[in-house]
């Protein structure tokens, strides 16, 4: 599966086009499908992207539900049914529809923000806020995490 790390600023045409930052396109390469997928965070005034593998692996959380049960069918209607397909055109970029636009507020830039298996797109000075308080929070709560080993193991804890 891709990784997406660090933020990326780039411009937002007129058009409702912008460039897919390079090291992003890199971690999609491998994806039979050439762009990303996207669809408004339900959480944030954003858009949630990443690859195909990505939104298969969603698909397979969303099966753990009970066909026709209330979860299984708002999980599919909050995700699915607003993912729309965005194609690379020839110079890395892809054309955002107007209601992803709308959703996260976006006018002359976008933010690419690294989430690990997925990235978002948001205004960028609606990010810089959210980010200052994610910080804020993780240093006041004292987050922290422990190293993934293999299954069975302390997690590199001894």
């Amino acid at each position: 599966m891709a990784m997406f790390l660090s933020t990326t600023i780039n411009k937002v045409d007129r058009k409702g086009r912008v460039s897919v930052p390079a090291a992003f396109r890199a971690a999609l390469s491998e994806q039979a499908f050439r762009g990303i997928v996207a669809f408004p965070s339900f959480k944030h005034a954003a858009v949630q992207c990443g690859g195909m593998d990505w939104m298969e692996k969603l698909g397979a959380g969303v099966d753990t539900f009970d066909l026709f049960s209330d979860e299984h069918d708002t999980l599919t209607a909050a995700l699915f049914a607003n993912a729309q397909q965005l194609a690379f055109d020839g110079q890395g970029r892809v054309l955002l529809p107007e209601n992803l636009i709308v959703h996260a507020s976006l006018a002359e830039q976008a933010a690419f923000v690294g989430r690990g298996p997925l990235f978002e797109i948001w205004n960028p000075e609606a990010f810089a806020d959210y980010q200052a308080e994610a910080v804020r929070q993780a240093a006041e709560k004292g987050l922290t995490l422990r190293p993934a080993g293999p299954p069975g193991s302390d997690g590199g804890q001894t």
